[in-house]
């Protein structure tokens, strides 16, 4: 086949074509709690005496995981984040977490990934927020070391408390060490991004960037406030923004003020298709947003959300969104770039790995 041929293959022909595993690829949206191996999982529960999994098989825990995240709505999808925050409650075991997944990040072909977390989810056993974010950082740098695999850690603050002040100032902390923004995350029905304006207004005078889990279990207001009140950078998710996008009777789409207004300013949609489908966020694959905004021009990327829970990989994504929505390398390509473009890595490091990393690749493939 001539190089010609080869990239104007689409869909399931590129998909047959093509070692989605080797292709370089950009991940922004990862929670280093819903990430875990089975098999860590259990080894870290026997190190420190947690009792609480439902197996001890890994095997059998990872079905267990995989059948409790495809409940349908994110409330249950939520649960079986105990048992991950359960068994990372010492430095080691976090350290452990974040080298694999650096490592796992590695053989699935990501040469970026910024993985976020809610250091007070691992604070039940004595450790303090600092010594949580220090234990990630460590085994992400340990990770970077052995694989060259450059990542950004995001902080998260819990949405349903009102103590996202707190973890704002801790994301601002460590931000010359290896943090690179600020996020809030949990179930959004009833507890809107508004009511954390102190903790973004924190973030946005320490010149820090700000991505929102927003548009996911709630609609276009959610969205409207991490933007409008909350300033966010980038969005998490926001499958919700198609209720703002309207077809018309001749065919065309009529954007409403809120889409219009994401499209003009390039925000960064994080989408993952999995995951969407497992909390209900969508009804089914074939009608996710994803193909819609990323035809309509929308700056989307793909993203993987929680491996564990969703069984996933950014391979998996891309082959899902490829075989989905008819894509070509090209457009593969555009996703990752956009994903790149869009990374909290300073403006350097975003061009150093577009040129030196995915450009090159993506050009030896069309030759």
């Amino acid at each position: 086949m001539s190089s010609a041929e080869f990239t104007k293959l689409k869909g399931k022909e590129l998909v047959a074509a093509l070692d989605f595993r080797k292709l370089p690829k950009v991940l922004l949206h990862e929670h280093l709690d819903g990430g875990l191996r089975p098999s860590t999982v259990v080894e870290l529960a026997e190190e420190s005496g947690y009792k609480g999994l439902p197996t001890k098989d890994p095997a059998e825990l990872a079905a267990w995981f995989h059948r409790g995240a495809q409940k349908g709505n994110l409330p249950e999808y939520l649960e079986g984040f105990i048992h991950t925050c359960g068994v990372m409650q010492t430095k080691e075991a976090i350290e452990r977490v974040s080298f694999e997944f650096i490592e796992d990040m590695f053989h699935d072909g990501v040469v970026y990934a910024e993985v976020r977390m809610a250091p007070l989810l691992c604070t039940d056993g004595g450790l303090t927020e600092d010594e949580v974010v220090e234990a990630i950082l460590e085994g992400l740098r340990r990770g970077e070391e052995r694989y060259g695999v450059k990542w950004g850690l995001i902080i998260c603050a819990l949405r349903h408390l009102q103590i996202s002040l707190e973890a704002a100032e801790l994301a601002i902390r460590w931000r010359e060490h290896g943090v690179v923004g600020f996020d809030l995350a949990g179930g959004e029905h009833g507890f809107p991004p508004k009511k954390h304006i102190d903790a973004f207004h924190a973030v946005q005078r320490a010149n820090f960037n700000i991505t929102i889990h927003a548009g996911e279990a709630f609609g276009v207001e959610s969205i409207w406030q991490a933007l409008q009140y909350c300033g966010a950078h980038r969005l998490g998710h926001a499958t919700r923004l198609r209720d703002d996008i309207h077809l018309q009777e001749d065919g065309s789409l009529k954007l409403g003020t809120l889409a219009q207004y994401v499209l003009d300013q390039r925000i960064p949609l994080e989408m993952c298709l999995y995951s969407n489908l497992h909390t209900g966020a969508c009804k089914d694959l074939e009608e996710h947003p994803f193909g819609l905004f990323f035809r309509s021009g929308f700056r989307v990327c793909l993203n993987t959300d929680d491996r564990l829970m969703s069984d996933t990989t950014m391979t998996k994504e891309t082959i899902l969104a490829t075989e989905l929505f008819d894509l070509s390398l090209a457009d593969i390509e555009k996703l990752n770039f956009n994903a790149m473009k869009s990374a909290f890595a300073p403006f350097d490091k975003r061009l150093e790995l577009i040129y030196s990393t995915l450009t090159p690749a993506y050009e030896k493939l069309k030759m």
